[in-house]
C-alpha cells in the first residue's frame, strides 16, 4: 500500500469518526481545543518568558520614540510563575543604565524607564546631572551629525540639548534636555538613598519624564523585564507608517 493511499484511508477514517459525533463535540475537537491550546501557550510565554511593549509617550526620547514596540526579556532577572509576580527562581538583578519595563508604584501603569540607582546607592540630581554616591556622572557632547540623527522624529528639536551620559561603570547612553523653559520634571532632587530591593528609575527625556523623582522607588518585584531592542516601529504623526530604520534597532 502506497503512502498516499494510506493517507487517504486515514483521512476517510477520521472523517467517518467525526461524522458520528455531535456538532458541539466536533466544534470542540476541530476548533476550540486546538485554538485554545495555541492561545494559552502564547499567553504563558508572554507572561513568563518574552513579551513586547508599546511605547505611547516620549519620556525615553531620544532613545525610544512614540510608536516603538520594544522587545521585553522577562527571563533577564529570573523566572516567574505565569500571570503572577511570584518568582520561581532569580539569577540576576537590574544594573545601572539598563532599560527596564516596570509597573508604576503610583497607579500600576506599565512604564519603560532606565535604571539610574541600584540598592544602596546615594542618588542626587543637580541641574539635571546625576550624582551617584557623591560622584558626578560623566556627560559628553554629541557631534552635530549624531545629534541630528538622534533628534529625527523628536518634536521641538531646535530647543533640545542632547548629551551622552555615563552612569559610573555602565555603558553610555543619550539623554535629552530642554534648552529653555518648558520643563516640568525637577532638575534638582535628593540626595536619597535607594532602599534594599528597590531601584531609582528615570526617563532619558529628563525634562519631560514622570519617574522616580515623582513616584518614588520601584520595588524589584514590580520590574517586569529588561529591554534592549526595538522590535518594530510606526510613526503616529504620519498615519502610523512603518519606520523601517528602527526595526530591530539595538538600544544603548
Amino acid at each position: 500500500m502506497g503512502y498516499f493511499q494510506r493517507k487517504r484511508e486515514k483521512k476517510a477514517e477520521h472523517k467517518a469518526r467525526m461524522a458520528k459525533l455531535t456538532p458541539m463535540r466536533r466544534l470542540w475537537l476541530e476548533w476550540i481545543r486546538p485554538v485554545g491550546t495555541v492561545v494559552i501557550t502564547l499567553s504563558v510565554l508572554r507572561s513568563a518568558v518574552a513579551d513586547w511593549n508599546d511605547v505611547p509617550t516620549g519620556s525615553m526620547k531620544p532613545t525610544i520614540l512614540e510608536g516603538d514596540r520594544i522587545y521585553v526579556n522577562k527571563t533577564a532577572y529570573g523566572l516567574r510563575t505565569p500571570f503572577t509576580l511570584q518568582w520561581l527562581a532569580r539569577w540576576a538583578t537590574p544594573a545601572r543604565s539598563e532599560i527596564v519595563v516596570c509597573f508604576s508604584p503610583k497607579d500600576g501603569t506599565r512604564l519603560v524607564k532606565r535604571v539610574v540607582g541600584v540598592p544602596g546607592d546615594t542618588l542626587e540630581i543637580k541641574g539635571g546631572r546625576v550624582y551617584v554616591n557623591g560622584a558626578p556622572c560623566s556627560y559628553d557632547a554629541i557631534d552635530d551629525a549624531h545629534k541630528q540623527a538622534l533628534l529625527e522624529g523628536v518634536d521641538h528639536a531646535d530647543i533640545r540639548q542632547v548629551e551622552r551620559e555615563k552612569l559610573t561603570d555602565a555603558d553610555p547612553h543619550p539623554v535629552m534636555f530642554f534648552t529653555r523653559k518648558g520643563r516640568f520634571a525637577p532638575r534638582d532632587f535628593g540626595p536619597v538613598v535607594v532602599p534594599e530591593r528597590s531601584y531609582f528609575l528615570m526617563g532619558d527625556n529628563r525634562d519631560e519624564s514622570g519617574d522616580s523623582r515623582s513616584f518614588g522607588f520601584v520595588d524589584e518585584n514590580h520590574i517586569v523585564g529588561r529591554s534592549g531592542t526595538v522590535a518594530i516601529s510606526v510613526d503616529p504623526g504620519h498615519y502610523y507608517l512603518p519606520r523601517w530604520g528602527r526595526f530591530f534597532k539595538e538600544l544603548p
